[in-house]
């Protein structure tokens, strides 16, 4: 069956653009070939710098008859009704109409029979409309065109069978029309002279000869292959750079790997810094010697071939490689004049957001977060507070301002270099982790408490300004920082109350804006603070709980009521809705783990457990039970008699949750039922309080075979009023003793 060969030749097309554009070629165009009826076996696209490629293979000659019926009114129908038909049906006349009877009486039936069109004429619709609607990032018009495409279009291959579709593209203005045909150039500089084609092969082959290496993942390969052996030869190793990679693939169709040396000079500045100035501003891979240090190497990529073996253009690049690495050790020797304490004051200039202040204010915050943290968790209360004080010095720092990439770590060296405690440092530098799935997460106590300190004043901060991530947007990254601060807590073990870490930073905001008001109202920063204690005390928990007891008692001002009708109420419903985030979060983290998204709903619909291990342990004991023979029975006889119960409930109106009167059990069943239950119980209380979920799953588990000999041998709804509803009562405790675990009716099966 016949070829399609579709290639787009242009000027050098952006490096972020080319993969996406191949797949959205294939995608329109596989979409309108669907549209039309025509069927394929493989469609393949590709890019270069200059070129975008689609070769589909298995493509018919014509599209298939089609035959379209409608159906029109009823046989004797009025005559506006029939004329109605005939005219969207593009008919004249009934006797164009066939008559059918449908079982409900017989109607009429237009039927059209439309013959298959040539492929080719298809393709030549096709291909101009996929242009017209091409999804750029960023496109541009040139010269007297009106028509848009992300550089100078110079060239259309489109070849069906081998042959040329009659077809172009309209540039518009006076430039005209782009006639498709079947040639195409080769390297810009190696090979510029135009060619033709006959097909895929013979194009894949011919752009090879003309230095063109069309499929990306073998210049993907090439590069990595050349750079790891350019290394060997060094005896050094590639440093690891995915994303590097995946841009210099994008820049150059003929790769030619050379390697390059660092001035010794700049070696004692951070390897950091030298990795991303060489990669951000000159597409440059690191080196690595065998202790994993970085060398005083790097290797670049060229896209030509040069008669001296590229010595002048690794001689190039290292010119313009030691401009760019004298601004970094410039930077890097300024901002060692002056230590980081020394630079916190300046963070006061800097926004945070415009309704939570300045990054100064955030590191207040921050700082009381993670003392507290620290302490609950078992850390250096002083150590973390003092890392939270210098976390986000380094943002006023020249290195930072030039490579925004290396905040964090740049404070870390800095720290060391003026004699911080080692751990302080470290929290410096971690304090952003984990920043995704793929990110290693901070395991020194010290760092994990700044760290989650540091999200969670940003989502409580987010989330009391409803600020919240809606649907696929979220500007702030609050999703990533949920799931760091539960990757943090589940890593490390931590046995913390999340509601007891978010109400000391919610605090911190609400005193915030009381103290604003206050200092307006007062004119004096200091009895404002004094005001605000007298009012809400020391005691963070206060804020919610005594509040507007205490306004009241103690300080009956207008502006303490309008906080406390207001403001208060905002944080506390906003840190309920953080809770909830975090359960969303939470299913989608252990979803990865293969934890069912419904068990996670049946624990937290219990309330009150923000204990995210312990959560996490009981999830997975009720996944573990669920997931046996016992615990799928035992489910079933919960929904089972929770329906019952419902249904009657419902019924009589009332509830049947009174407990169960022994005097009125009289079959040997519901008797052991009741047994059952109670000696459950009994057991299962002190098995959760210890935190054995798998043991309490165990207690459960031997409640089975009791149920069901009850729903095999016992009538619940007997005659006797008050034996029914003491049945019930039994059916509602099997309900209730089952809840205390987990909610069961949230669990699916």
């Amino acid at each position: 069956m016949p070829e399609l060969l579709i290639e787009f030749f242009s000027e050098e097309i952006p490096a972020r653009m080319q993969a996406r554009a191949a797949d959205d070629l294939k995608r329109l165009v596989t979409e309108k070939l669907a549209a039309n009826g025509l069927s394929f076996e493989k469609a393949e696209a590709h890019s270069t710098p200059r070129r975008l490629a689609l070769v589909i293979d298995g493509l018919p000659e014509r599209t298939a008859d089609v035959r379209e019926e409608k159906k029109g009114p009823r046989v004797g129908a009025p005559e506006q009704a029939v004329a109605g038909f005939l005219k969207s049906a593009g008919l004249t006349s009934l006797d164009q109409c066939e008559q059918r009877d449908t079982g409900k009486g017989v109607f009429y039936f237009a039927v059209a029979e439309k013959k298959g069109r040539a492929t080719a004429e298809v393709l030549a619709e096709i291909i101009p409309a996929v242009m017209g609607d091409f999804p750029w990032p960023k496109s541009m018009r040139w010269g007297t065109g009106t028509v848009r495409w992300v550089r100078p279009l110079h060239s259309i291959i489109a070849l069906f069978g081998g042959a040329v579709l009659e077809g172009s593209f309209d540039l518009g203005g006076a430039q005209g029309k782009l006639v498709f045909g079947n040639s195409t150039r080769g390297h810009r500089f190696l090979s510029p002279d135009a060619f033709t084609v006959t097909d895929f092969a013979d194009y894949k082959a011919k752009l090879r000869a003309a230095h063109v290496v069309l499929d990306r993942a073998e210049r993907k390969a090439k590069i990595k292959a050349d750079a790891e052996a350019l290394a060997a030869t060094e005896g050094l190793t590639l440093s690891p750079d995915d994303g590097l990679l995946e841009e210099v693939a994008g820049l150059v169709e003929w790769p030619v790997a050379l390697v390059g040396t660092i001035d010794e000079q700049f070696m004692d500045v951070p390897s950091e810094v030298l990795i991303t100035s060489m990669r951000t501003h000159q597409k440059y891979f690191a080196l690595l010697d065998q202790s994993g240090k970085m060398a005083p190497r790097f290797v670049v990529v060229a896209n030509t071939v040069t008669a001296d073996g590229g010595k002048a253009i690794v001689a190039g690049n290292e010119r313009v490689l030691r401009a760019r690495l004298s601004d970094a050790k410039f930077f890097w020797d300024q901002d060692r004049k002056t230590k980081l304490e020394d630079r916190v004051s300046k963070l006061g200039a800097i926004t945070f957001h415009a309704k939570l202040g300045t990054v100064a204010e955030k590191v207040t915050r921050v700082q009381v977060l993670a003392a507290e943290i620290a302490r609950a968790i078992g850390a250096d209360a002083d150590a973390a507070t003092r890392a939270a004080l210098l976390s986000k010095a380094d943002l006023v720092t020249e290195v930072v301002g030039e490579f925004p990439e290396v905040q964090g770590i740049m404070g870390r060296y800095y720290a060391l270099g003026e004699g911080e405690n080692p751990a302080v440092a470290e929290a410096i530098a971690e304090h952003y982790k984990p920043l995704g799935p793929s990110d290693s997460c901070p395991t020194a106590p010290v760092s994990v408490a700044v760290a989650l300190a540091d999200k969670l004043d940003t989502l409580v901060g987010f989330f009391a300004i409803d600020e919240k991530p809606t649907g696929s947007k979220d500007p702030y990254a609050l999703r990533r920082a949920a799931l760091g601060i539960i990757r943090l807590i589940l890593e490390n073990g931590l046995r913390v109350s999340l509601w007891s870490l978010l109400v000391p930073n919610a605090r911190s905001y609400i005193e915030r804006e009381i103290i604003a008001r206050m200092h307006e109202q007062l004119g004096s920063l200091h009895e404002a603070h004094k005001g605000f204690v007298k009012v809400y005390g020391h005691n963070a928990s206060n804020i919610f709980s005594e509040a507007t007891v205490s306004a009241g008692r103690d300080y009956d001002d207008p502006v303490i009521k309008d906080i406390n009708e207001k403001v208060i109420p905002r944080y506390d419903v906003a840190l309920k809705e953080l809770l909830a985030f975090f359960a969303d979060r939470l299913k989608v983290t252990l979803r990865d783990q293969g934890v069912r998204h419904d068990l996670v709903d049946a624990v937290f619909a219990l309330g009150g457990e923000d204990d995210l291990v312990r959560l996490l342990a009981r999830v997975k004991a009720l996944q573990a039970f669920v997931g046996s023979e016992e615990g799928a029975n035992l489910l079933a006889a919960y929904k089972r008699a929770s329906n019952i119960v419902r249904i009657e409930e419902k019924k009589d109106g009332k509830a049947y949750d009174q407990p169960v009167d022994p005097a009125l059990l009289t079959l040997a069943e519901e008797k052991d039922l009741y047994g059952a239950l109670s000696g459950a119980g009994e057991t299962a209380r002190p098995l959760l309080a210890k935190e054995d979920f798998t043991g309490t799953m165990a207690a459960l588990a031997r409640l089975r075979g009791p149920v069901d000999a009850f729903f095999d041998k016992v009538t619940v709804n007997a005659e006797q009023a008050d034996l029914r509803a003491n049945r019930l009562r039994l059916l509602s405790q099997i309900r209730a003793t089952l809840n205390a675990v987990a909610d069961f009716s949230r669990i699916e099966g």
